[in-house]
């Protein structure tokens, strides 16, 4: 049997299997529901998360949101609160689907890994290697102090060239657009992570980046920025295929991620959350903002599949993809990936970049597409040494900690979020109800 059929093979049952809940727009849940006690985990703690996240609701600082919580491969919270259209009335669901943004690292990093698994990609490949125009790469020096605004900005020879690992633990030199050499990048068309307006592949975007100068030389800092997407493109050039249908063939498919995709089908749009937008006062109003408010996911050019913030998702969907990690790569009887490799992709790559980076990364890493948590006390937030997780721009946000056997989700759509301090409480309400070990066997369904 073929690769391709075997990957068949394994995706039709379970495309089968869904099927009569996605018709009648259920939630495809990650695995059975478990009882609390069983656990370790207390009922009546688990409850504060439900009130926690009304209260936001009720207070109007978020219009609606989703949460999910899975302890040993067992449901054994998920919720919806508020609505997903304030405007139209339209109750939030635990089916809603929300724009994750920069949780489409988490897919690319792994579609990656799994490129690496296969011998196609290596991690200390040269981009060069599947994007020539990195050959030579470039970075900004910026003007001496007391220089006049406007000052030119001059350009240095990169000191080697930007390897497969550095894109992956954002350590390439490469922000969004707007370090020293922003009026560059901005006459190219290229700031700000939104792609889905584009008329033109990410492909032809990225080529133009390589002639563009740098933030910082390669290896030298953690910087975010466009790093995922030029590693969508090298996924696309490794495989032979465009990055949807990577994902579709590869992942989402063969892991019964029915509603995990870059675009919305307009026979879906009744079930995509509409985005709000914090005010001073902590209230929201309905973003306007004609890119990163309602976006194109429904109406737009369809053309650029992001790898670093494209795609649409549910709460249950992004639960069952982190289930496989905290598998070890496995779901189902599905494998996308060994155990060694997902150890490998959450263990700190970067010294202490990251840390270095912001002071609200005391005490974590970052590895191959996760922060990646060091030292809890550090930290200075719930959790575990080990624990892993990221979030996107519109204030979603998931862990998996792999001590406690636990994966978190929260969705809402809220850009810009202001202060809010929501993902921090949902955090605490999480590991609060935690009263245990996880002493019920067995992984996902």
């Amino acid at each position: 049997m073929t690769a391709a059929r075997r990957r068949l093979a394994l995706a039709v049952p379970l495309a089968l299997a869904l099927a009569a809940p996605l018709r009648a727009q259920a939630p495809v849940a990650p695995a059975a529901a478990g009882t609390p006690a069983s656990l370790g985990l207390s009922a009546e703690r688990l409850h504060r998360i439900d009130v926690a996240m009304q209260r936001y609701v009720d207070q109007g600082r978020v219009a609606g949101l989703v949460t999910m919580v899975l302890r040993n491969g067992r449901v054994v919270q998920q919720a919806a609160y508020g609505k997903a259209d304030r405007e139209a009335g339209t109750p939030m669901r635990k089916d809603t689907i929300f724009r994750v943004a920069s949780q489409t690292k988490a897919f690319t990093s792994v579609a990656v890994m799994m490129l690496v698994e296969e011998g196609r990609v290596g991690l200390a490949d040269p981009v060069s290697r599947f994007l020539p125009g990195f050959k030579k790469t470039t970075v900004a020096v910026a003007p001496p102090s007391g220089a006049v605004d406007g000052s030119p900005v001059s350009a240095v020879p990169a000191r080697r060239e930007i390897t497969i690992r550095d894109l992956l633990t954002h350590t390439a030199g490469i922000s969004y657009g707007h370090g020293p050499a922003a009026a560059q990048w901005k006459a190219a068309g290229i700031q700000d992570w939104y792609f889905a307006d584009r008329t033109e592949p990410v492909g032809a975007v990225v080529e133009r980046m390589a002639a563009l100068p740098m933030d910082a030389q390669p290896g030298e800092r953690y910087l975010y920025g466009y790093n995922t997407d030029i590693l969508g493109v090298v996924v696309e050039k490794a495989s032979g295929q465009d990055l949807a249908e990577f994902f579709k063939t590869r992942i989402t498919g063969p892991l019964g991620l029915v509603d995990t995709r870059f675009y919305l089908p307009p026979s879906q749009k009744d079930r995509l959350a509409a985005v709000y937008a914090a005010k001073p006062d902590g209230t929201i109003e309905r973003a306007t903002d004609p890119r990163f408010g309602q976006g194109h996911y429904l109406e737009g050019p369809r053309v650029a599949f992001s790898g670093g913030a494209g795609l649409l998702s549910t709460a249950a969907d992004y639960a069952r993809f982190l289930q496989m990690l905290l598998n070890g790569g496995e779901l189902d009887g599905v494998r996308l990936l060994s155990p060694k490799t997902v150890e490998l992709m959450t263990a700190n790559q970067v010294g202490t970049l990251f840390a270095d980076s912001s002071p609200a990364n005391a005490g974590l890493g970052f590895g191959l597409g996760f922060e990646v948590t060091e030292d809890v006390g550090r930290s200075g937030r719930y959790g575990s040494v080990g624990a892993f997780g990221w979030g996107g721009a519109y204030h979603t946000t998931y862990w998996v900690d792999p001590k406690e056997k636990l994966v978190a989700v929260l969705m809402t759509q809220l850009l810009p979020a202001g202060d809010s301090d929501l993902q921090r409480v949902f955090r605490a309400v999480v590991y609060q109800s935690i009263v245990g070990p996880a002493t019920r066997p067995g992984g996902a369904r």
